[in-house]
């Protein structure tokens, strides 16, 4: 399997660190409000990734934070006279809603940055140590020149980013012994949230927090870190010069990075009106359809969103819903058991599509072809059944189209409804793994059920639920 490593760039062999295991810290959202269509591309490709080394037999370790503590969040609960806390609270809760609709898998772990402030401040306190950061008036900062790779993942050299203006650089207070250190902590300012530090009261830098919720959840070293191609720099050159620089030893094997998504050709942005959350996608397509649009496009290609290529995406996943529908009523009708000698061998000849399929995936995950793939077993499926087949041939080809097609998280058989008392003998059972003090089965229990449509509410009145 290879896979594009931007710090090398080029395609690389994957090897990991442990054998049948996968490390992986994928970068999440800042919960502010509702995500939108550029957020939902790195949700649906590394999804993708994890679920195509989990077919591979691979035993993945899928890391992605929630970002529930920063100046977009504290602007929002400002404006709405409440909370910091509850504003991250809600919009995680919407976020998760929509990446079930979206079949994203949920995360073994979902840090959320508030709950992981401590180790944060052991991080920064090792740095200081090792005479990687200092501290100015209650801010800490970062020295980059101290560490020596700086700008080997951006490919960005430290004198071109001295003379390359403000723009490249990361922002910052007059106090800094060099213009290109980046914040580590800042000190509290009136109406935020805070914490105790052995530089006083205030909050960690954005860099340092993904840096440790990758090592706590997942060691010092992990195999892919993952994200949009905008965290290349400073983000994750921030997170490479931390990690490195505490930890001694390489941060990440492998980068990803997908591509930029823009809209009808046109960067997307609020002030151009051109800006769609994934709620907004949701009242006009099944968010299965904007799932099959991301994945038709190779993951580092530039995206471009548009209806046309949108209703393109629905007929094409039409196509394959169909053909597992008709493959259902042909196997319910059909009259005969066992495969016949000509259908055995006929079904043989498909495997060339699942081989078709892997080679695509093992080649940088290359989603595009491997949808070709599944279109040529569609094919296939539409030309070679028909009411004299047996229930096996047409049992096995759907297990075949579902199998490759749930690599790409794309849902062709339609699950029925969860029947209510279903879904209150969970409830029941998550509440007595909670007394019971079992929060890893409790929080199993609620990420299945959303994972189907289910949303829990905790409320003071006990636990209320709503189909998603």
């Amino acid at each position: 399997m290879k896979l594009y490593n931007t710090m090398s760039k080029k395609k690389e062999e994957f090897l990991p660190l442990e054998e049948g295991k996968v490390k992986m810290y994928v970068c999440g959202p800042t919960v502010y409000n509702y995500i939108h269509i550029g957020n939902a591309r790195p949700m649906i490709v590394f999804d993708t990734v994890r679920r195509y080394f989990e077919y591979k037999g691979y035993e993945v370790n899928f890391v992605s934070n929630f970002t529930d503590v920063d100046d977009k969040i504290i602007k929002k609960a400002n404006e709405e006279g409440v909370t910091a806390e509850e504003i991250s609270k809600r919009y995680i809760e919407e976020c998760k809603k929509d990446m079930a609709a979206m079949n994203v898998k949920p995360a073994t772990k979902n840090p959320l940055a508030t709950e992981e402030i401590g180790g944060m401040i052991d991080m920064i306190q090792t740095l200081i140590e090792k005479g990687y950061a200092y501290e100015k008036n209650g801010t800490v900062y970062f020295h980059t020149r101290n560490f020596e790779g700086y700008g080997k993942l951006s490919h960005k050299n430290l004198d071109d980013l001295q003379s390359g203006g403000r723009s490249l650089l990361v922002s910052g207070a007059d106090e800094k012994e060099d213009a290109l250190d980046f914040v580590l902590w800042k000190p509290k300012k009136e109406g935020e949230p805070a914490w105790t530090s052995p530089w006083g009261e205030g909050r960690p830098g954005w860099h340092i927090e993904c840096s440790e919720m990758s090592k706590k959840y997942l060691g010092e070293q992990i195999d892919i870190h993952a994200g949009g191609e905008d965290l290349v720099f400073p983000h994750h050159e921030n997170e490479i010069a931390q990690s490195e620089a505490a930890n001694g030893k390489e941060f990440a094997k492998y980068w990803m990075h997908n591509g930029f998504l823009n809209i009808d050709n046109r960067k997307m942005s609020k002030s151009l009106g051109n800006f769609f959350t994934v709620r907004e996608i949701s009242e006009k397509y099944d968010l299965q359809v904007l799932r099959f649009f991301m994945l038709s496009a190779h993951y580092r290609s530039p995206l471009n969103f548009s209806a046309d290529l949108m209703e393109a995406a629905k007929n094409g996943l039409d196509r394959i819903v169909t053909a597992a529908s008709n493959l259902k009523f042909l196997h319910e009708n059909a009259n005969t058991q066992e495969m016949t000698e000509k259908e055995k061998e006929l079904f043989a000849s498909t495997e060339k599509y699942v081989r078709q399929f892997e080679a695509a995936m093992e080649d940088d995950f290359n989603t595009a072809d491997a949808i070709s793939a599944i279109f040529e077993l569609v094919k296939f499926i539409n030309t070679q059944t028909s009411g004299e087949n047996s229930k096996e041939f047409l049992e096995k080809l759907l297990e075949r189209l579902v199998k490759l097609t749930d690599v790409l998280g794309i849902l062709v058989e339609q699950e029925e409804q969860m029947l209510d008392a279903d879904i209150e003998a969970l409830i029941e059972e998550r509440q007595l793994a909670r007394k019971e003090k079992n929060f890893a089965r409790a929080d199993e229990i609620r990420n299945d059920l959303l994972a189907k449509g289910i949303v829990l509410e905790d409320t003071r009145e006990g636990v209320k639920w709503k189909r998603a």
